[in-house]
Parts: structure tokens; sequence; C-alpha cells
């Protein structure tokens, strides 16, 4: 049994001396160790004058480390009294853990015998455990019910019946409440019976993004359309969170990607119209992607937007009071209705048959 040594040398070679020839116990050897580091002596540099390599170093630096707080935490004196002689890759496990959880581990290790392996386990489920903020009825901080908790968790899927007994057997060894005890046996009570069809989870989806929220307009029809029945179209009042909008009356609607220029329209309506009618609105060429015939458009018109800038298409009367749309180089005297905001063509979709003709193929 490791003997500790009076007091430590507080030089450098008699540390490397106690270190080479493995005097006191290894709690004072990481502490040794500790304090050649603050001297400046690297890891390699120890390994080389006492044997004891880079990662051993380590492990008994913070394993002491570990064994100075149970020591502040007022841990009974056989663990301490255990805990000095051996078992410091069990303490560097307990790295992870505050001071009462450490304190309460390192005895339970002691009462339970536990190797490293099951110490690396158990501190898991420790930390698991800490992040619950309500535990259930009964169950207590203690190490042996966080394994329980950790337990019943696991056995909440479909595991193998041999590693659900495996399971079993592990917490009725370590149970530490009468609840978490009677949790255990009542899972060993349902292996013995048939399981019950669970029922299966609602089919839920959320909403990641406002860009994937689409939002219902109302059309106010094809061009050519009248000043009065392109006013005439009601404000749509969306009821949140999910945009619904209720209808009355004979009216339709088109449903737009969830775009932020799409949400941010205070009074938007839309208006249905080809390439073909929009150039005759706006006395512009309007290029169809379609080969031989015109592209439907929806246009989106947000009639709060009605202050001039020199970047943006307007929704104005034209001379015989129908709807046009027009750009403006500078403020104009006529009456801007509505700002349009977006045009939307349709998803372009590849024709097979049309690839047959070669002229169309290598277009």
């Amino acid at each position: 049994m490791p003997i500790p040594v009076p007091t430590l040398p507080t030089d450098s070679e008699g540390l490397l001396r106690l270190l080479r020839h493995k005097e006191g116990t290894w709690v004072q050897w990481g502490i040794a160790c500790q304090m050649l580091q603050k001297m400046g002596e690297n890891s390699l540099a120890i390994f080389e004058n006492t044997g004891f390599e880079p990662v051993q170093q380590n492990q008994i630096v913070v394993a002491s480390q570990v064994y100075a707080s149970l020591q502040a935490g007022n841990a009974a004196d056989i663990v301490l009294a255990h805990f000095e002689q051996k078992g410091s890759d069990i303490l560097n496990e307990l790295r992870v853990l505050n001071q009462s959880e450490r304190v309460a581990m390192a005895t339970f290790a002691l009462e339970k015998n536990l190797d490293v392996l099951e110490a690396k386990d158990v501190v898991k489920a420790i930390k698991e455990a800490s992040s619950i903020a309500n535990l259930p009825e009964g169950f207590t901080r203690h190490p042996g019910d966080a394994v329980v908790l950790q337990i019943l968790k696991a056995t909440q899927g479909k595991i193998d019946p041999q590693e659900r007994t495996r399971l079993i057997a592990r917490g009725l060894r370590f149970a530490h409440s009468e609840k978490a005890r009677a949790a255990i046996e009542r899972l060993l009570m349902d292996m013995s019976t048939p399981a019950k069809k669970k029922a299966p989870n609602l089919p839920n989806f959320r909403y990641d993004a406002e860009d994937s929220i689409p939002r219902i307009l109302p059309v106010v029809g094809t061009l050519p359309i009248t000043i009065e029945k392109f006013k005439s179209v009601p404000f749509a009042d969306e009821i949140a969170p999910f945009g619904i909008v209720r209808s009355t009356g004979d009216s339709a609607w088109a449903t737009l990607p969830g775009w932020f220029v799409v949400h941010e329209a205070e009074d938007g309506v839309i208006v249905s119209c080809n390439t073909d009618t929009l150039q005759a609105a706006i006395n512009q060429e309007v290029v169809s992607s379609i080969r031989d015939r015109a592209e439907d458009i929806l246009i989106l018109v947000d009639r709060a937007q009605r202050d001039w800038n020199e970047n943006s298409y307007f929704a104005i009367a034209d001379e015989n009071n129908n709807l046009k749309f027009a750009w403006f180089e500078s403020k104009p005297d006529v009456k801007l209705l509505g700002k349009v905001t977006l045009t939307l063509r349709p998803k372009r979709f590849f024709d097979e048959a049309a690839s047959q003709d070669r002229w169309q193929f290598e277009e």
C-alpha cells in the first residue's frame, strides 16, 4: 500500500526524484506533476526523467484536482482513504461533474465497486439527469436514480429483449429511491405481459421559416380590367398564424410563395395576364419563354403603395379607364393606384415530346 510522504519537495529535482522512485501516493504524484509544469517543465521532459507518460501525467493531475474537490466537499473519510490509494482513472471521469456531484459519485462508485467503464456510464447518466428541471415524482438526484432515468428513456424505444434484460438488471442494482426501484420493477413485469400496441404519433410538421408560409391573395381578374373592378376587390384580412382567409361572394384567389416581397404587400391583389396582354398594358415588349405562344403571368400589385419612385412600375388608369401599368422617369401627374411588386411566371417543365423536335432541342 502506497505510503504518503510527509511533505512534497519544493524544487524540481526533488519532485522528479519522488516521481522517478514512485514515492508517496498517486495523488501526490499528480500534485508533483502539476508543480513541475508550473516550474516550466514540459510533459516530455518529465517523461524522460521519471517514466510517467504524458497521458498518465494528464490523468493523475486532473484526478488529483478532483480528489482535492472531494476533500473540500467533505467526502467521507472512507471514500478519501480509498481513492488516495487507487482509482485515479475513475476520479478522472468525474472531472465533468460539479463538487457535490463528484462527492456523491465517488461515494457511489465505492459502494457499488464500479470499474472505470461503469463509472463513465454513470457519470453520463448524471449529466443527462442534471439537465432535467423537474424529476419524476419520488426520484432524487442520486447517481443511482440518474441511471434509472437513463434506463427508462432507453427502454421507451424498440430494443433487443436481451439488452432490455441487461438494463433492468442494472437498474435493480443501482436504483436508490423507492420510486426508482418501483419503475424498474414495472419494466420487469411488463416483460412478462404482451406488449400493447402504441398509438402512432400524429403527422406533425412545422413551418421552418417565414418564406415557407404561402400567402393567399384575391385575384382581380384577367387583363383587360376596368379601374372600377380593380378597386372593388376587398382588402384580404388574414387570420394568424396560418394566414387563413375568409371569403364571401363570388371571388377568386391565388396562392403565392411566402417570399419577403409577397408578405410585405399590405393590400396586395393579383392581376392575371399573359405576355401578350401585359405587353399591351405596359406599352413595352414582353418576351414569352414558350415558343409560338404567350406565357401566363401573375402580377402582384400592392394598392397601399402609391408613392412614386423611379425604380418601380405602377398601376394607373388609361384613357378608356382600364387598368394599365407604367414606369415614370419623374413624378407623374396621373393618379397612382398601386405599385407592381412582383411578376410571377409558371414553373418550367421539360417537354419530352418537344425534345424530339431537333430545332427546339438545340434552341
